[in-house]
């Protein structure tokens, strides 16, 4: 059983991070603006934008289910619960039991994409059933090089800096960009609705579910970063000195994150497949290099 203050200070952590969460984006957002010359909006805009939508009232389509209206809560929730857990596992050594942890934390982010599919396909809109049809097939191969990565983690450690974790890492900043919407994968920025993902899946809603929907986003960010930071911050992942410098941590991660967006193009969604398959080799060479201790 997990001590009491061990539960509190997850607690606390997760609170401050959905609260640090909007701000990572508004701050990629910004380091992109920059990078071409523009000035952009704040790094601040996020959090306006969230209070701007809890402010306004909700348009439901006739044709929605209590799916539709149930899923923005069951999307937060995941999000939360799965951000829980990879801070819990981030207490312990990075053994079987942190592994099993991890692997659920995965587990818990599919039930709430697999939610917002159906919330997508719900309320009958054609560009909402076309962008749950992207998502299961983008999840389909970004989920198994997750759970690769995250047993490379588990036998190599997170305290060591080792050829496996950076295979194992590069693998990881491959599949964040797919879950986040990312270039080359998707596009936030876009507004042309054959060419969305995610924000197809999202087009109906409105208010404040929809603001529930952009806050699990920018917390969902969080979490791969996170990871993110495991694998390239090994020997700083853990203790008051790990969380002393973990701004710094995921700052470097942003602007690496804002660095790719602005160098590669969108790709056509069947690339997408060979840009995964990839991902996926990397990550079959780390376990590899994992087991043989380097």
């Amino acid at each position: 059983m997990m001590p009491i203050n061990n539960l509190i200070l997850v607690t606390g952590q997760v609170i401050l991070l959905v609260l640090f969460a909007p701000l990572v984006s508004g701050f990629i957002r910004k380091i992109k603006n920059n990078l071409r010359m523009r000035k952009g909006p704040s790094v601040l805009q996020p959090y306006y934008n969230v209070q701007k939508l809890i402010s306004k009232d909700e348009v439901i389509s006739r044709h929605a289910s209590w799916i539709f209206l149930a899923a923005p809560v069951i999307v937060f929730a995941s999000i939360i619960c799965a951000l829980f857990l990879v801070l819990l596992a981030q207490l312990g050594p990075f053994g079987n039991n942190d592994m099993a942890i991890l692997i659920a934390a995965f587990f818990v982010l599919g039930l709430g994409r697999f939610f917002l599919a159906l919330a997508g396909l719900d309320t009958a809109s054609s560009f909402g059933g076309m962008g749950s049809s992207r998502e299961m097939f983008i999840s389909s191969f970004a989920e198994p090089i997750a759970f690769v990565a995250v047993f490379v983690l588990c036998m190599s450690g997170a305290d060591t800096f080792r050829i496996s974790t950076l295979l194992a890492g590069f693998a990881i900043l491959m599949v964040t960009l797919a879950e986040t919407s990312r270039v080359p994968v998707d596009n936030q920025e876009t507004h042309l609705e054959l060419t969305m993902v995610h924000e197809a899946m999202v087009l109906e809603y409105s208010g404040r579910s929809l603001a529930l929907i952009e806050l699990a986003s920018h917390t969902k960010q969080i979490i791969f970063f996170i990871l993110l930071s495991w694998y390239f911050f090994p020997s700083m992942t853990g203790g008051v000195w790990g969380w002393v410098i973990f701004p710094g941590k995921i700052a470097i991660i942003s602007l690496a994150i804002a660095l790719i967006e602005l160098s590669v193009a969108k790709m056509r969604l069947f690339r997408v497949v060979d840009f995964l398959s990839f991902s996926f080799f990397i990550a079959l060479l780390a376990s590899i290099a994992a087991g043989l201790g380097i």
